[in-house]
């Protein structure tokens, strides 16, 4: 595991944290800012994306795990428009926060162990199924951002819902 893993999760985990804790407004660049982290992070991070076998296997699972936990972290966000300046804000308090810290906590542990607690063990067992240290690497990149993704894609779906809820409340009052 080389540093743009701690680098990527460090960015995710502080980017989320600091666009999402507590009373935000969602806005178009709330939105536009994950996918262009992500456009900026993959094609610097993921230098060699397995295209086969086991590599492709834990790739593909690391992007489905991380969908499945940014679906979980939108559930923790509640979504409301204000009724006094009628703009749309996210509420999120310590479950969310902890979700995200300890999520980017136990990829940064795992990490850490291949390179210092189980090296041996994880060597042999990347070794066996034919798995290289970049299709682990990109595993863990492309984890992370895809649970930002969906995160985002699920706080844009919040978004419309509750913005069209507010668009058929006018036209039923008028």
């Amino acid at each position: 595991m080389d540093i743009s893993i701690w680098i990527v999760n460090i960015i995710v985990l502080a980017s989320v944290l600091g666009t999402d804790l507590g009373r935000r407004e969602v806005t178009k660049a709330r939105l536009l800012r994950p996918a262009i982290a992500a456009a900026v992070i993959v094609p610097l991070y993921v230098k060699h994306p397995a295209t086969s076998g086991a590599g492709l296997a834990l790739e593909l699972g690391g992007a489905a795990l991380g969908l499945v936990l940014g679906l979980a972290a939108a559930t923790l966000m509640k979504v409301r428009r204000e009724e006094a300046t009628g703009k749309i804000q996210t509420h999120t308090g310590a479950a969310y926060a902890a979700l995200w810290t300890g999520v980017v906590g136990a990829r940064l542990a795992f990490s850490y162990g291949a390179q210092h607690w189980f090296t041996q063990s994880l060597g042999r067992w990347m070794y066996t199924h034919q798995v290289s240290v970049d299709a682990l690497t990109d595993t863990l990149v492309v984890m992370a951002i895809a649970m930002l993704l969906a995160r985002t894609g699920a706080l844009a779906a919040k978004r419309g819902a509750v913005a069209s809820r507010a668009g058929r409340a006018q036209m039923l009052a008028v």
